[in-house]
């Protein structure tokens, strides 16, 4: 499958959507308060797992920007 810019440019806004969001739960997280320890397990693994989406959606973004450059490039 070949990727356009404009496929790497959608990647790579989930992903910057992904990071603004989550850093903002994080923020919510800390700010809660009397909750018992599974809340804030649960939370945490859901944060986590969400930033390696974003890494994971970033780098192929950034990859698939530099080959649609590259190969419009090459097409010149």
């Amino acid at each position: 499958m070949k990727l356009e810019r404009k496929h790497a440019l959608v990647l790579l806004a989930i992903a910057a959507w992904n990071v603004l969001t989550y850093l903002r739960f994080i923020k919510a997280l800390v700010d809660t308060e009397d909750r018992p320890t599974g809340y804030y397990v649960a939370h945490t693994i859901l944060i986590v797992v969400n930033l390696l989406i974003a890494a994971l959606l970033g780098t192929w973004g950034v990859r698939a920007y530099k080959a649609s450059k590259a190969s419009q490039n090459a097409q010149v």
